[in-house]
């Protein structure tokens, strides 16, 4: 468990660090197309910041296995939350970007959040499962996925309206972070077929379920997606949102997936609980739209 929680805050540095040099990057790029992947793929890869950022996610992604493999989906999850402090105040020192007041007051229901998720941990031997019945996976992910992408469209019309309100980029970031939620669950089964004392050997296994294929699936189109979303609107505001919308989808769709089951014991279940519904009450409090005032490019959808 210890180990797990270790390796949950290592995640946590990595992923914040390497969202905030990607959206440094992205700064200064010719503006990002959803509808041309190609195209923003070729122009990301060419920005040296933004490969250094995208490396810190793919460690943060490696820590992620680790976690996955010595806790429980659900406690995991707010623990990854953990890390929007880092990132709201990185964005702020790094680049510019200044939360508002609500926003400031999510990073402090997302501070208890932690704190509950953490205590619900002590002194529990719960059961990590390492896979999920592929029918109810699909009949969880797929129709996830469709309205990601469905809101994402949604987003960008309404975005290339004239005389618009100035937008948060609120949709963006619940598409990505249902797409993310996808990706989740499949770094969770990816993460219970590697056998790390033999993993050559556990590659045919592992190629048999539809875990490798979700995630290459989610990860190329939420990497398409996230960074559009991130060039156009503020670090401070998307991945928040994305990573809290991420969690809620992880904790109950993969509780029933992979069936784990929740602490039997009153108190720690009221920790756990109480913790997960303190993070989703982060997208209630947070602005749909940013004050109509003078602002650069980069920072407006």
């Amino acid at each position: 468990m210890v180990w797990g929680v270790v390796a949950a805050l290592v995640a946590n540095v990595l992923y914040s660090t390497g969202f905030v040099l990607e959206k440094r990057a992205l700064a200064g790029m010719p503006p990002l197309s959803a509808a041309q992947p190609g195209r923003a793929l070729v122009l990301l890869a060419c920005r040296p910041l933004w490969i250094c950022g995208a490396t810190a996610l793919a460690l943060g992604f490696a820590a992620q296995l680790a976690v996955y493999r010595t806790l429980p989906i659900a406690a995991a999850q707010g623990l990854f939350l953990s890390g929007l402090v880092l990132l709201l105040v990185l964005s702020s020192v790094v680049l510019g970007e200044r939360p508002s007041g609500r926003e400031r007051r999510a990073v402090g229901v997302i501070g208890l959040a932690l704190v509950m998720v953490v205590a619900s941990l002590h002194g529990t031997s719960e059961e990590i499962s390492r896979s999920a019945p592929t029918g109810i996976l699909l009949a969880l992910c797929v129709p996830t996925l469709v309205a990601g992408l469905v809101l994402y469209t949604a987003a960008e019309r309404r975005a290339r309206r004239r005389h618009r309100q100035p937008t948060t980029g609120l949709a963006y970031a619940v598409a990505v972070g249902l797409i993310y939620g996808v990706s989740s669950l499949a770094v969770k089964g990816v993460s219970g077929h590697l056998d790390t004392s033999d993993l050559p050997g556990s590659v045919p296994a592992l190629l048999a379920t539809p875990y490798p294929y979700l995630l290459l699936l989610t990860g190329s189109s939420g990497l398409v997606l996230s960074q559009t979303a991130l060039q156009r609107c503020r670090a401070s505001l998307i991945v928040p949102v994305c990573s809290t919308v991420t969690c809620v989808f992880t904790i109950v769709s993969g509780t029933i997936a992979f069936d784990e089951p929740l602490p039997e014991d009153s108190l720690r279940l009221l920790l756990r609980l109480g913790g997960t519904l303190l993070a989703l009450t982060v997208l209630l409090i947070l602005p749909r739209h940013d004050a109509d005032t003078p602002t650069s490019e980069g920072t407006r959808s």
